[in-house]
């Protein structure tokens, strides 16, 4: 019987042990997809316990909670302290057998504050005493948590109205390394929902500074802050949708829906789907002449519950995996911006299980030889950033495409505490890539493995992204 989680947690193998301790283990991190909040790396945030780093904002513990039977008094409320809401986590924690936060719950005690302890209620206040004090000291500020796990490069997910002023600050104050933003204009298309809609454009214009009256003048101002963002480091986009939107319109069609935006008129379903889909391409237009990588999320579906949603407003952990039809308007829009050559460098990323081997296949369609993985199948997102999850997304990789010229992983999430799911995907690599060797499926050349296994952590996303 394995002790759990020591040095060979799940390498199953020999060779899995020596890919990984040899060769994975030490690589730095780049994280190019994330939600930490800049401001709180711009002042270098110290928390003052474990509750507000570990529990505050991370819906997937909150889902997990309530599962268990937790009033939310103790999940979003704000008539509990801290610390009785960290008795609730540690009261649900020996009831997360087998979901990965079992997992990520320990390996974060582990990685950052050296304790083994096993969570539970009999041990809730020795760790939260612990690790509360540990948090507060200067060796647990937020760049020395990120310091702590061999962080190169983060790239945060911001909106264009964004001022980027934290980025501004962390650059100014030199700090090592680097906080890119990333360009997440999905609010500016969201023709679903007309009231935010008008109030994001009249935010736009003042923000800008411009009289906007026209498709072509809001486009204008649109294209002013991704200018700005790229002056201010940004390489990449990201959107966050349902599905990819590639219905036919014509420019004379969409000049036309915008009036009636502007005007308050209500759209129909097609005209909405019109917008939307000029929108999206527009904005891939620009990702590709300033090089950016662009990366599509698709499939959530998100705010199921209208009440919670009502009460607690959106990503309180009110979202599913949708199965939403993705192949051929995915194939439409990309094959649009490939027949003009302005199809930049894409990461499709799917929250349905069933669309991996979709995904894996439409990336090769698209690759032409420019860029080695040019298109890339993106890591295991969200609900599936788990063992079995990672395990089928590599393995669809793997049997369609290049795994190889894999990106790797990223840890999606807003807390500071979450990098060792970078550990825990370089494990399943090293594992399945051990079990290869083994059954004789690889030949026992641990040095060129070794070899692609440090592109895959690292490397290949250094330069990729071109950071």
């Amino acid at each position: 019987m394995k002790k759990f989680i020591d040095e060979n947690f799940l390498l199953n193998t020999k060779t899995a042990e020596t890919l990984y301790h040899s060769y994975a283990k030490e690589m730095p991190v780049i994280d190019y997809h994330c939600h930490l909040p800049p401001d709180q790396i711009a002042e270098d945030k110290n928390f003052e316990n474990l509750t507000q780093v570990w529990l505050y904002g991370d819906h997937y513990k909150w889902r997990a909670m309530r599962a268990n039977g937790i009033s939310e008094d103790y999940i979003t409320g704000n008539k509990t302290t801290d610390w009785e809401k960290f008795e609730k986590w540690a009261e649900t924690v020996p009831y997360t057998l087998r979901n990965p936060l079992y997992h990520w719950t320990h390996l974060e005690l582990q990685r950052y504050f050296d304790v083994y302890d096993i969570l539970s209620p009999a041990t809730a206040k020795k760790i939260y005493d612990e690790c509360t004090a540990k948090l507060q000291t200067p060796e647990y500020s937020v760049k020395n948590l990120l310091r702590k796990m061999k962080v190169t490069t983060v790239a945060t997910t911001d909106d264009p109205l964004d001022s980027l002023e934290h980025h501004q600050k962390i650059k100014a104050d030199n700090f090592e390394i680097s906080i890119l933003p990333a360009f997440r204009p999905d609010k500016a298309m969201n023709a679903d929902d007309l009231p935010a809609l008008q109030d994001y454009i009249s935010k736009l214009a003042a923000l800008t500074g411009t009289e906007i009256n026209t498709f072509d003048t809001y486009l204008s101002a649109l294209k002013s802050r991704h200018d700005y963002f790229a002056e201010n480091g940004c390489l990449l986009s990201d959107h966050g949708l349902e599905q990819i939107y590639a219905e036919d319109y014509s420019d004379a069609e969409v000049s036309g829906i915008f009036l009636k935006i502007i005007a308050n008129a209500a759209l129909t379903a097609t005209e909405a789907l019109k917008f939307k889909s000029a929108m999206l391409y527009q904005f891939a237009i620009w990702d590709h002449e300033r090089g950016w990588v662009q990366q599509y999320h698709l499939g959530a579906l998100r705010n199921n519950n209208a009440r919670m949603l009502r009460e607690l407003g959106p990503d309180t952990g009110l979202d599913s995996i949708g199965d939403f039809k993705q192949s051929e308007a995915l194939s439409k829009f990309m094959n649009k911006l490939d027949s003009t050559n302005q199809l930049a460098k894409t990461i499709l990323y799917n929250l349905n299980p069933a669309d991996n081997e979709l995904m894996a296949t439409m990336i090769g369609n698209f690759n032409d030889g420019t860029v080695a993985g040019k298109i890339q199948f993106g890591s295991a997102w969200w609900f599936l950033d788990q063992k079995d999850g990672m395990i089928k997304q590599i393995n669809a990789l793997s049997n369609m495409g290049l795994l190889s010229r894999f990106v790797g992983m990223l840890t999606d999430s807003r807390s500071f505490l979450s990098f060792p799911r970078h550990e825990y995907f370089r494990r399943l690599l090293c594992n399945l890539l051990g079990d290869d060797v083994e059954n004789g499926e690889l030949p026992a050349d641990i040095e060129w493995i070794g070899k692609i296994v440090q592109d895959i952590c690292y490397n290949n996303a250094k330069t990729y992204f071109k950071f």
